[in-house]
């Protein structure tokens, strides 16, 4: 999918100032962090990171696509939670790679059903469908 594939309905803009080691904001003001490097990367850790940047936009969205899903399957999804880990390492080419575990809590349904939600989730949001194919996603119900 390519940008010219959908029809846009908002488009964010934040600008980094110095990398991951400086500041992150966005042209409404609403999101103004400083990034650092986590200590486990040799950095201070004093701020947020992209990684975690990351993990909260994936959650939430793939929290929302469980409700777009469990509204067409009139499923009770009240009380549920994403919960999206993102990690970061070294490749085996030299670069650096992502990989994310999801992980949904929907204390109103039981495990079948559940997952089931997920899978279907998986398929209608946004981030999945941004990293599918070129990232390891796994989805997990707790």
């Amino acid at each position: 999918m390519t940008m010219s594939d959908i029809d846009v309905l908002y488009t964010a803009v934040a600008t980094a100032e110095n990398g991951r080691d400086g500041r992150v904001s966005s042209d409404d003001g609403k999101l103004d962090v400083v990034v650092n490097p986590p200590v486990s990367m040799g950095g201070s850790g004093a701020g947020t990171n992209p990684e975690q940047l990351f993990a909260a936009g994936y959650g939430a969205c793939f929290q929302g696509a469980l409700g777009v899903v469990a509204r067409k399957e009139k499923a009770d999804i009240s009380g549920s939670t994403v919960t999206a880990a993102v990690s970061i390492g070294k490749t085996a080419e030299g670069g650096f790679g992502l990989e994310v575990e999801i992980t949904a809590s929907i204390p109103n349904v039981d495990a079948a059903t559940a997952r089931s939600l997920v899978e279907k989730a998986h398929q209608v949001c946004p981030y999945s469908n941004a990293t599918r194919g070129n990232i390891k996603v796994s989805l997990a119900v707790a």
